[in-house]
């Protein structure tokens, strides 16, 4: 409390209390200046570090991509049934919601930081069991740990992305997360086109180890370690983490996060009144939305491609081998990503998500009728199997460049600030198992409909989801949170509503500000 005191003490010649810019200069007048490459690097070196933690999880998800179809095989190792094959695509999708609730909690009695290093061994273990593997019971134990350990790490990878970066790079590095995500991905699928999936099993112990011994050379989150009252520790990261300063560089930073997490929490009686927020337009509205795109981006045929892609080039017969097409597959997310993050804020995400379910309705629709065409044998297919293994590639780059990506972003700014942690994290978990019933579900599909006939469903959830959004998803890029909330609240629709120019001021109050992010404010 000794921060507090000090920092009320700071007042101008009109005796107001001194703003954040008045006080850097204030305690920086006599003190070198740190270059921003230096302020950055620390802070960059801290979230790469997290990141090892995301391309772990991401290549739990994409092992299943080349495990399947060697399940499938005649000369299998493990002979699986159809059922078997419907829950390896799917269980760690079931279980990384259970992950999810009780990530927060641990999250916050351990630490970001060693949360972040105890879920390397649950993979660690996982990887051991694919690649000892005997029976499908071992396969299932391994998909359960990496399902809960994915669940697991959501809490302390959003907030220590949040807690240890300055506000100029946090977006930046916050949007590294994703791309995180898809690099571990398509890791996989380079590998399963280089080796068998037992080898890649053991490879991939290399990115729990390694992640566990970068965690250990960077410092814990500032802001947690200051909660908990270790104040001088929270002081030593926070000079680590601003270029290796000495603590009069942090001084005024240090203070303002010693005021912020002393702040005082909820009463019983505010908390017993949350629950009447949930029935609320502003929180019922947003949820619906998110939950329609959540819908239309795993049943629109993108999720169980990247599952599923070997065992869809197989049946298409790709003109290159299946496990490299499956790679090209893999760089084409990774590049939607990276095209959807340096163009949102530009194009807005309304035409990004539009010209996303338009071009992947178009990509799947396209198959369709190369299908019936080659299938009635109107055309020679062998001369052009080049055609559905383009078009396939194609709305894997279109997915995720709006559809895949919008419910995660939207996720963020559309609540209101009092059930905002609380209503992301259950839209997130209905997400994941929208996922996991569309990858279940698509070999019986698959059997029943034919692959023509089950990419001619996925085509009109793409059209029919594009038609729903358009009436009912608003423009909320450049758009305050408070703007958003009064547009469910029915005060002034952003349709009708100018935007309006950020001040001066305004930037150089949130450049000198860093929020907090608690752990209840799951971003999943």
């Amino acid at each position: 409390m000794a921060f507090t005191a000090h920092s009320r003490s700071k007042l101008n010649h009109n005796g107001e209390k001194l703003t954040p810019v008045e006080l850097n200069g204030d305690v920086g007048t006599n003190l070198a200046p740190v270059s921003k490459y230096r302020e950055a690097l620390p802070q960059c070196c801290a979230v790469g570090a997290k990141n090892l933690v995301l391309i772990t999880f991401g290549s739990t998800l994409g092992f299943s991509t080349i495990l399947i179809p060697e399940l499938q095989s005649k000369n299998s190792e493990i002979p699986t049934t159809t059922e078997e094959i419907t829950w390896i695509s799917s269980l760690n999708l079931f279980l990384v919601p259970l992950g999810c609730f009780v990530s927060g909690p641990i999250s916050q009695y351990l630490g970001r930081k060693r949360t972040m290093m105890i879920a390397n061994i649950p993979f660690i273990m996982a990887w051991l069991t694919f690649h000892y593997s005997y029976n499908t019971t071992m396969l299932f134990i391994a998909l359960a740990l990496t399902g809960f350990t994915g669940g697991l790490i959501e809490a302390p990878v959003m907030t220590y992305v949040a807690e240890v970066t300055q506000p100029r790079l946090r977006g930046m590095l916050s949007a590294t997360s994703t791309m995180s995500v898809i690099l571990g991905v398509f890791t996989q699928m380079l590998g399963g086109s280089l080796a068998s999936w037992r080898t890649v099993a053991m490879v991939n112990l290399t990115y729990p180890l390694v992640c566990f011994i970068a965690l250990l050379m960077v410092p814990e989150s500032p802001h947690w370690l200051a909660a908990k009252g270790r104040t001088k520790e929270a002081e030593r990261a926070l000079c680590w983490l601003r270029g290796w300063v000495s603590p009069a560089h942090v001084k005024t930073e240090f203070i303002g996060l010693c005021d912020i997490v002393m702040k005082p929490v909820e009463t019983t009686s505010e908390k017993e009144k949350l629950w009447k927020f949930y029935k609320k337009k502003t929180c019922y509205v947003p949820f619906i939305l998110v939950t329609i795109a959540f819908f239309i981006g795993a049943f629109g045929g993108t999720s169980i491609l990247q599952t599923f892609a070997v065992v869809i080039f197989e049946e298409m017969s790709a003109p290159i081998d299946k496990y490299t097409a499956a790679v090209f597959l893999g760089i084409a997310e990774l590049v939607g990503t990276v095209t959807c993050v340096s163009t949102i804020h530009f194009t807005g995400k309304r035409l990004l998500t539009f010209f996303s379910l338009a071009g992947i309705g178009s990509s799947l629709l396209l198959a369709v009728i190369y299908g019936y065409l080659n299938d009635n044998q109107i055309i020679h297919g062998e001369n052009y199997t080049w055609i559905p293994m383009t078009l396939m590639i194609a709305a894997a780059f279109l997915s995720h460049i709006g559809i895949r990506l919008l419910p995660w972003i939207l996720a963020g700014e559309v609540f209101p600030v009092k059930v905002r942690s609380s209503a992301t994290g259950v839209a997130g978990s209905i997400g994941y198992i929208f996922m996991s019933i569309a990858n279940k579900t698509f070999l019986y599909m698959k059997a029943s409909m034919s692959l023509s006939g089950t990419l001619f469903f996925y085509a009109l959830i793409n059209f029919i989801g594009g038609i729903i959004l358009y009436y009912i998803l608003p423009e909320t890029e450049g758009r305050t949170l408070r703007e958003i909330e009064e547009h469910y609240a029915g005060i002034q629709n952003l349709k009708d509503r100018p935007k309006k120019e950020e001040l001066p001021f305004k930037e150089k109050w949130a450049a000198t500000n860093p929020t907090a992010i608690y752990d209840d404010e799951s971003k999943l």
